[in-house]
Order: C-alpha cells, then sequence, then structure tokens
C-alpha cells in the first residue's frame, strides 16, 4: 500500500495521521480504482504483536474486503449509497447528522472556520464544503500545516466527532452498503482513536 506523504520535519506519528485522514477522504469522495484496491490490500498489515483493537480489527476487515472487491460493482455500490436516484440513500454531507436541526448554520459556520485558514471550494468543485471527504482531508491538512493541536482538536470536535459516527451508522443501516460498511466501520474506529488521542491529550 502506499506510505503516507511524508512532509518534511513531520512527526512519523503526525504522518500516519495525515495519511489515514487522507485514505479516509479518498475512499469517501468515490468509489476506489483497482490500483487503489490493490495497493490498500497489499502486504502492509497490522503489527501480529500488537494488542487486538477495533482500529485494527476494521483495518484487517477493510484490507480483506479490498482483495475481492470488483471496481465495477464498487462504482455501482457507491452510486447507489452516496447518489441514487433523487434523494440519496446516505447522504455525504454532514450537516444532516451533526446539526440536523440547523444544518445551515452548521455549513455557515465551517465555511466561516475555513476561511480563517485560507481555505475555500475551488470553483469546479461540486461537492459543498460539509461533504464528509473535504473534512477528512481538511484535518490532513491541519497536521500537514502542523496547525496548534487545539485547532485539530476544535475542527474534529465540532466538525468530524459530531457527524462521521453516525454518518456511518446510516452506511450500516443501508441494505445498498457492502464494501463501505467496512470503510464506514474503519472510519469509525479511526475517529474514535483520534478522539481517545485528543481527550488524552487534554487531561495531560
Amino acid at each position: 500500500m502506499a506510505e503516507p506523504h511524508e512532509e518534511a520535519g513531520l512527526e512519523a506519528e503526525e504522518q500516519a495521521r495525515a495519511f489515514w485522514y487522507a485514505l479516509l477522504s479518498r475512499l469517501f469522495y468515490a468509489a476506489p480504482d483497482r490500483a487503489l484496491l490493490d495497493g490498500l490490500a497489499g502486504d502492509a498489515r497490522p503489527d501480529p504483536e500488537a494488542e487486538p483493537s477495533p482500529f485494527l480489527e476494521s483495518w484487517a476487515a477493510l484490507q480483506a474486503a479490498c482483495r475481492v472487491a470488483d471496481p465495477e460493482a464498487l462504482r455501482e455500490e457507491f452510486e447507489s449509497l452516496f447518489v441514487g436516484v433523487g434523494k440519496a440513500p446516505v447522504t455525504p454531507y454532514t450537516s444532516a447528522y451533526s446539526a440536523s436541526h440547523a444544518p445551515d448554520r452548521n455549513l455557515l459556520a465551517l465555511r466561516n472556520t475555513l476561511n480563517q485558514w485560507g481555505l475555500a471550494r475551488r470553483e469546479r468543485v461540486f461537492e459543498v464544503e460539509d461533504h464528509v471527504s473535504a473534512l477528512f482531508d481538511s484535518m490532513r491538512w491541519l497536521i500537514e500545516q502542523r496547525r496548534p493541536l487545539e485547532d485539530q482538536r476544535t475542527f474534529f470536535d465540532i466538525f468530524v466527532a459530531a457527524a462521521v459516527p453516525l454518518f456511518c451508522d446510516a452506511i450500516d443501516s443501508s441494505p445498498a452498503a457492502d464494501f463501505y460498511r467496512r470503510a464506514a466501520q474503519f472510519a469509525r474506529a479511526f475517529v474514535a482513536v483520534e478522539k481517545n488521542a485528543f481527550d488524552m491529550h487534554t487531561a495531560a
């Protein structure tokens, strides 16, 4: 599989965090092609001496799903889940989960936060800023730009941790999900790892 993108001076742990966020962003932006599937299904596996955890178990399950996945079937699954005809069975726009009573307010707050950092949606990008892939990519950017941990924690708490688990629950509940059920389980486990890490830092 591909190695985490190496930023000069970025510690290995931070490189790994940025990589996982980039991977999740890619998986939920479009169905993986053959090259990505082959990379994820490769020889990079969890340390056999590592203690079992939901993160390692969900990663192994995602790798196993990649080994048997057909790219064309995945494209159909992606379209069925996140696009559909009319209203998508599972919306990837996270304001629907983090602030269902006021999704416009959540999107405005997100845009204001990104604007403060000089980030804005490119002209020809169809997806709105609260697309789950955009949130994962924003976290990658925060890490690679060495933004203060407090900035990362605030963005994570408000826009990622508040919405992604519910997004993953929606995938789990959809009969159209197969491969993406594994991807959702991995996303949920990774977000839980990040939350625990932020909580430990705050308590220290």
